[in-house]
């Protein structure tokens, strides 16, 4: 991967940033919008107990490395995405599901920004829901640098790499992916409500209490927030495991159901579904899909019977990088060349450059009922 020009300020710069939060700071709270415009590196409310560290020049330093990271992947990606969504989702459903997603808003929502309820799953962990306040003196160099290199490779490239964040977020005074989910969704324009977390049992159903002595099948998080026009939105983020065996004794998919049929989006999937191991995960998408959204990396072409789906195919079918090269699809080729897919002017999924990529936009077909009759 190329070096890219807004390489974020690297950690060794952050070492001066030893803030002290303790006295009467401490004992105040930051609201979870607050917290999440702080390590978005945008400005806190005024009254925010957070308002006064803004004012340290390494957090400066981080913000405005911030704004051009997140400038340049606008101009790059999401502004061209959303130009594109709005040319080609016209009948988008109240819920996304986003399976393999780590805590990537920042896709979900260029690709799907009306959607009501989002529902995203990966192996992450949710983590405790940030405070800031809390940490110790000194701490929150450390944090920012860890936000920083959790984020590098999905800004870059579309995509996370699951070792790599783990790394950066095991390293963190705040672990997990709460921190990363704040600053996407902050730099979305969206304004945070509520955060709690939420555990389901193996039956899909909630479970009260978040200690490691609520026996939990499924930890993960809410978040109700509300875009700029002031409509409400939720996030579910669940760290489960999505193998036919985890799904069993995980109850997701059965919290998830309950939603009803919604449009699915997948990208930079390990080509996980290919396989029988996720065979049920599969099968919910296929089910619960109004629209399916993804690249090659999803469910496999040879399981999208052209009688139910309406198949539209966007950008350039290459062969997989060399450690898929095991899942090249024939028919997919066929399907890009025969159908002469529409060229995309942005990067997805592990081919990320523009002029690589590949999408595919399934749609179910509706049975006529009345013209059976």
């Amino acid at each position: 991967m190329k070096k890219l020009s807004w390489v974020f300020v690297c950690a060794a710069s952050l070492i001066g940033f030893a803030l002290g939060l303790s006295g009467a700071a401490a004992a105040a709270s930051a609201s979870a919008n607050d917290t999440a415009r702080f390590l978005a590196g945008l400005a806190p409310s005024a009254e925010s107990p957070l308002a006064p560290l803004t004012q340290d020049k390494t957090w400066q330093r981080y913000a405005a490395a911030m704004d051009r990271a997140f400038a340049d992947n606008d101009s790059r990606q999401l502004s061209r995405i959303r130009v594109w969504s709005a040319a080609n989702l016209s009948a988008p459903r109240d819920t996304l599901y986003y399976m393999f997603s780590g805590p990537d808003f920042l896709y979900a929502n260029a690709f799907f920004p009306h959607a009501t309820t989002y529902v995203m799953a990966g192996l992450e962990p949710p983590g405790a829901v940030p405070d800031l306040m809390a940490l110790k003196r000194g701490a929150l160099p450390a944090v920012l640098s860890s936000v920083q290199n959790a984020m590098r490779t999905l800004l870059a490239a579309s995509f996370f790499v699951t070792a790599e964040m783990n790394t950066d977020l095991q390293a963190s005074p705040l672990r997990g992916t709460l921190p990363v989910l704040y600053v996407f969704l902050a730099r979305s324009g969206k304004t945070i409500r509520d955060v709690s977390l939420l555990n389901i049992d193996a039956n899909g159903e909630p479970i009260a209490g978040t200690g490691p002595q609520a026996k939990a099948a499924s930890r993960g998080a809410r978040i109700v927030f509300a875009a700029a026009d002031g409509r409400e939105q939720v996030l579910y983020y669940f760290s489960t495991d999505l193998t036919n065996t985890g799904i069993k004794r995980s109850g997701f998919l059965t919290f998830a159901a309950q939603l009803g049929e919604g449009d699915s989006f997948v990208k930079s999937a390990s080509y996980l579904m290919h396989g029988g191991e996720f065979s049920q995960v599969r099968d919910f998408l296929l089910r619960h899909s109004a629209t399916l959204l993804q690249d090659d990396t999803g469910v496999p072409l040879r399981l999208l019977d052209t009688a139910k789906w309406e198949l539209s195919p966007f950008g350039k079918y290459l062969t997989p990088i060399p450690v898929f090269e095991g899942v090249y699809q024939a028919k997919m080729q066929d399907l890009f060349r025969k159908n002469a897919a529409k060229a995309i002017d942005f990067g997805v999924g592990y081919r990320w450059r523009p002029g690589e990529s590949n999408l595919l936009l399934a749609t179910r077909r509706r049975v006529d009922t009345a013209s059976r009759n």
